[in-house]
């Protein structure tokens, strides 16, 4: 049941991301004309994603069970007894978010990384 509640969870929140994702790259995209320019703003946006997903999972363990995506995802038989259920869903969700929240971070470091070599190296004067 645990390994069923942890795919689910990956599945919600890699989709939330994906979305944030493809907003960022959008806006890269639109800055593609200068590509230190493109790569920051996509490291920043993505440094910012990391800190959302961060405060989610801070509070995750204030957040009720039954107001998530991952429990209204779950069938009502691979949901946790009720008495259970706060505990094993907030503590997934806090780990799912942290997570996501850490390949979010390396994101951000690989564009400003790239940007500031760019910038620094292969920018034609």
């Amino acid at each position: 049941m645990l390994q069923r509640i942890e795919r689910v969870a990956h599945v919600s929140v890699a989709r939330a991301c994906g979305f944030g994702s493809l907003a960022i790259l959008t806006f890269m995209v639109g800055l593609s004309g200068d590509m230190v320019s493109s790569l920051k703003a996509g490291g920043i946006l993505a440094l910012v994603m990391c800190l959302v997903l961060l405060l989610k999972a801070w509070h995750a363990m204030q957040r009720s069970y039954k107001h998530t995506e991952l429990w209204l995802m779950l069938a009502p038989q691979e949901r946790p007894h009720s008495a259970i259920a706060q505990q094993v869903i907030s503590t997934v969700l806090r780990e799912t978010f942290l997570y996501f929240a850490m390949h979010s971070a390396f994101a951000s470091i690989l564009m400003l990384g790239a940007a500031l070599v760019y910038g620094l190296f292969l920018r034609a004067h």
